[in-house]
């Protein structure tokens, strides 16, 4: 399978492409820009899911679930909100079709909508018109729900998992009595998605605030997790939103606070998508395939028996039987592949490619000297180990294989970034990629200047950053503190 890869440096978006759909993890649509996630990439989804719903549920939230269609007068009450969503809205505007002798179906023009409908892409305006009826008092706050769900945005360009025009993905949206509540929420949203990232994907990230231009649409302040991958570009791996009291005044949202007094509520938003999909792959995959982090592999040991005939693979099952109880009693997921139709160096191949951590393969020499051969997909290093106590020892290789994948990740993000003093340099350095630290004016014109003549935007204002002062790189005008720049997904 390996050598149907393009390599990284021979063709980085067309090796993405061709790893999303050779490790069975999804397809294209019929319909433009959609795509069918398969089991394996689906398997994979899943275990995100968990993760997270566990760490949302951790922190005081709950699950519920809101329309997929939100009447276009919604979106009109928050004017920036509209602006930022406008040019991708799917919208319906009739609800039958019939038969039509010479076009096949069609509309049927007597079935039009009194009022169209939008196909959510986001949730703010169907959800806050809801709270509007279930808050009324400051008893009723916070209110803390998450959902789990899919949405539309009609993108023009579209590349699997990273940009489609329907993605699935969760979105929180809180209620709160007060402004530091709701700031508080953000940040500590910000952090799960940040602790998210590095212990689960192995992915290491920057925690920031995104410039006015790069704002959520409605948001006060958007906060954002930046990860770099392999080939020098930024990918936006989560956000979370300060919206203010924007939402709740635009849908009349009001509570009686402890003083009897009534005042609009403050809101929060927070979502990450499918997309994390694509940034797993682009972090730590390789040419021979995909790479999984072991918490995020739905297979982390694969067992494969190397036997020639029906009483030797009867043999081996009886043999290893003790290690796989002994590994499912650990949690850790195994697939013992006694599938006869398919050859030993088919299963290798197959598991390599589509990223399982770690392969067993035993054999009737293993047996006769209690051992079994273990091969590692980050490394692909093999050893031979005793198979006593081998469940303690792939339990240590597991958590050994998320720690130095997480390393490899970090190593490289530290090597791929550099501050620079001038524009010049800025323009040399951003053409080899990677995080670019400048100092920057705070001005929107400067920012624009800069993303129309490299392409390059700012990714975040890290919290945790450079805060000497200094000089624009572009204007020499004052600035406080370096921003980061890059190209990105």
């Amino acid at each position: 399978m390996a050598d149907q890869l393009r390599t990284r440096n021979e063709d980085y978006a067309q090796w993405y492409n061709d790893l999303v759909l050779k490790a069975d993890l999804a397809e294209h649509s019929d319909v433009r820009g959609c795509m069918v996630i398969k089991p394996h990439g689906y398997a994979i989804w899943e275990k995100m899911q968990g993760a997270l719903d566990g760490m949302f549920k951790a922190t005081g939230h709950v699950n519920a679930y809101f329309p997929l269609f939100i009447p276009k007068s919604y979106l009109a009450k928050e004017a920036s909100h509209v602006e930022g969503f406008a040019k991708e809205c799917a919208v319906v505007t009739h609800y039958r079709l019939k038969s039509d002798p010479e076009h096949g179906v069609v509309v049927d023009p007597d079935a039009k909508l009194e009022e169209e409908l939008i196909v959510r892409p986001t949730s703010e305006t169907i959800i806050w018109n809801t709270y509007r009826g279930w808050i009324k008092s400051y008893r009723d706050l916070p209110l803390l729900i998450n959902q789990w769900a899919n949405v539309v945005r009609w993108e023009m360009r579209t590349r699997l998992f990273l940009r489609t025009a329907e993605f699935l993905w969760q979105e929180g949206h809180t209620a709160h009595a007060t402004q530091e509540e709701a700031v508080e929420e953000t940040r500590r949203m910000l952090d799960v998605y940040a602790e998210f990232a590095e212990q689960w994907l192995a992915m290491p990230v920057i925690k920031g605030v995104k410039t006015a231009s790069e704002r959520f649409a409605g948001a006060e302040d958007t906060y954002c997790i930046e990860a770099l991958m392999q080939d020098g570009k930024a990918l936006q791996a989560g956000t979370s939103h300060f919206l203010g009291q924007n939402f709740a005044k635009a849908f009349d949202v009001l509570f009686t606070n402890k003083e009897n007094r009534q005042e609009h509520v403050w809101a929060t938003s927070w979502g990450v998508s499918t997309r994390l999909m694509g940034a797993l792959i682009m972090t730590h995959s390789d040419d021979h395939g995909l790479v999984l982090p072991p918490r995020l592999a739905p297979v982390q040991v694969a067992v494969v028996p190397i036997a020639k005939n029906g009483e030797q693979l009867d043999a081996i099952r009886e043999y290893v039987r003790p290690v796989l109880e002994a590994l499912r009693a650990k949690g850790i997921t195994v697939k013992f592949d006694d599938d006869d139709k398919k050859k030993p160096g088919w299963k290798f191949a197959e598991y390599e490619f589509k990223g399982y951590p770690v392969r067993i393969a035993i054999g009737p020499r293993d047996m006769e000297n209690g051992t079994v051969e273990v091969a590692r997909r980050d490394t692909m290093e093999k050893e031979v180990l005793s198979i006593v106590d081998l469940a303690e020892k792939v339990e240590h290789l597991l958590q050994a294989i998320q720690s130095g994948l997480y390393q490899k990740a970090l190593d490289m993000r530290e090597r791929m970034t550099r501050a620079v003093d001038t524009y010049d340099e800025f323009k040399v350095a951003i053409e080899e990629g990677g995080f670019i630290l400048a100092h920057w004016d705070g001005t929107a014109e400067t920012e624009a200047r800069v993303k129309e003549e490299t392409k390059a935007t700012i990714r975040c204002i890290p919290l945790d950053g450079d805060t000497t002062p200094g000089q624009c790189m572009v204007t020499g005008a004052p600035s406080n503190r370096r921003v980061i720049f890059a190209r990105a997904y």
